[in-house]
């Protein structure tokens, strides 16, 4: 069987795309993969330079959810149709909404198509924003685009339950939809190392709906990290910006390798996730996988993904969040507790090979299961 799987560069996606490929490769699945967004960097890569067999192409064509997309989208589509046509993969597997409506009308056996919503502006808008997004020229397009790839996909997956209705409540209903977690290869992170009772929280810091600067509202009780970029890539998407300064108890490491990360989530007793919008979250599991206390956010998602194996504080509430970290960093009884409850929890529901074997099934429901053995 072959698959012809898109992704994107820019963000969480392309490691949802490392662990969904490494996996196929691993069950013996021949994949094409074709990126947008940006033009990887030879870092990004390091794991497809170790499976030779992926047939990979890498595009600079903008995304759906950026400005001035309309042009690129439509130049992109007629790329990844010589793609398939070239290819004849048996199977469709997208990141992007636009594709979904990919017209192949020329090929002898049109390839079911499984379209990924990994996150989208609208809900994005009402999330972040509280109110409903601009009637503008752009907006109107891409509420199109997507709500086109949604009703000629063959079967929509989301990471959360919460990002699924989302989708219902924003573009129409969905005639075949399925949630499939996210997942992690545990074996890249380090659970077992001495913790050092700090705090973690990764993601942009000028981004509205990561909102990390709750935790710099506040003088913390213990030392805090914060990792990433300090600017996305749209405009539109930043919050307001704010200035600050490194504290002892606050530091700004900015982005990481996957080795200093990997150190970093080891070394913090608890991880602090602090979006308001979230359709599923990596960054939490790769902490839960560490062995780190998840602190959430209260809003949807975390409580769909964590339930009781993580402790939350009040809503976007910056006060709640200090009182939360507090609470966990005077008992390390509790800590520990919370910790070894969102490892087991992470193992269970969120490893690379239990969503890989979620979406071989998906595939054999498609194709049949003497397409994907063969």
């Amino acid at each position: 069987m072959r698959v012809l799987v898109t992704t994107d560069t820019i963000g969480g996606v392309w490691i949802y795309t490392r662990e969904l490929v490494t996996g196929l490769v691993g069950r013996g699945i021949g994949v094409t993969l074709v990126s947008f967004g940006d033009i990887p960097t030879a870092q990004q890569t390091e794991w497809l330079d170790r499976l030779p067999e992926v047939d990979y192409r890498a595009t600079a064509f903008r995304l759906e959810w950026m400005r001035d997309a309309p042009e690129d989208q439509r130049a992109s589509a007629e790329f990844l149709t010589s793609v398939v046509a070239e290819v004849q993969p048996d199977l469709l597997h997208l990141s992007q909404y636009c594709y979904g409506s990919l017209n192949v009308a020329g090929l002898k056996i049109k390839p079911p198509r499984i379209v990924v919503a990994h996150s989208d502006v609208l809900s994005w808008w009402a999330a972040v924003r509280g109110e409903a997004p601009p009637q503008t020229a752009w907006l109107s397009w891409y509420r199109d685009v997507v709500k086109a790839g949604l009703a000629n996909a063959t079967a929509v997956v989301a990471p959360s339950q919460y990002m699924l209705d989302s989708l219902r409540i924003h573009y129409s209903d969905l005639s075949r939809a399925m949630v499939i977690h996210n997942g992690r290869d545990p074996r890249l992170f380090s659970p077992h190392i001495t913790k050092d009772g700090s705090v973690l929280s990764v993601g942009r810091l000028w981004d509205a709906a990561k909102q990390i600067t709750l935790l710099t509202q506040h003088e913390q009780p213990v030392p805090v990290c914060i990792v990433g970029p300090e600017i996305h890539p749209e405009e539109v998407f930043r919050s307001r910006s704010i200035s600050h300064d490194d504290s002892h108890h606050l530091q700004f490491k900015g982005p990481q390798s996957e080795g200093q990360l990997r150190l970093l989530y080891a070394r913090a007793a608890m991880y602090a996730a602090t979006s308001r919008y979230e359709p599923f979250g990596l960054a939490p599991v790769e902490a839960a996988l560490s062995r780190c206390a998840i602190i959430a956010n209260d809003i949807p998602t975390f409580r769909e993904l964590w339930g009781e194996d993580a402790i939350y504080f009040c809503p976007n509430d910056a006060d709640s969040l200090t009182d939360t970290i507090r609470q966990l960093s005077a008992d390390i009884e509790l800590r520990t507790a919370y910790g070894l409850r969102a490892y087991q929890r992470a193992l269970q529901r969120f490893t690379a090979e239990r969503m890989v074997d979620d979406y071989l099934e998906l595939y054999k429901s498609l194709v049949g299961i003497e397409v994907v053995a063969a």
